[in-house]
């Protein structure tokens, strides 16, 4: 897989918030053919980045029946990772994309 491809996003909730800021844990929101080595190579190759563990969460889509045989998706299945930055790291940010 393109390695510029594997990072979607930054998911934002209080939750991420707390752990970015307490553990230096940061939620992303990735390709969901994306594996765990493909993160760290991507984080390390674009973002400048050591990743100390890596693990993934896959929440399933909802969907809601409408009635003659017709269905419609509510929320959207995702594939996302929590990554632990190494202790000598710098923060993530990921607007700080560079291409090499």
């Amino acid at each position: 897989m393109d390695l510029s491809r594997v990072i979607l996003g930054s998911i934002v909730t209080e939750k991420a918030e707390r752990l970015k800021a307490e553990r230096k844990t940061y939620s992303i929101k990735v390709a969901p053919a994306a594996t765990k080595i493909e993160v760290k190579k991507a984080l390390k190759e674009f973002y400048d980045i050591d990743v100390a563990s890596v693990r993934v969460m896959r929440t399933r889509g909802k969907t809601r029946l409408l009635g003659q045989g017709k269905v419609m998706e509510k929320r959207h299945p995702i594939k996302k990772m929590m990554v632990t930055l190494a202790s000598g790291s710098k923060a993530l940010d990921l607007t700080a994309f560079t291409s090499r």
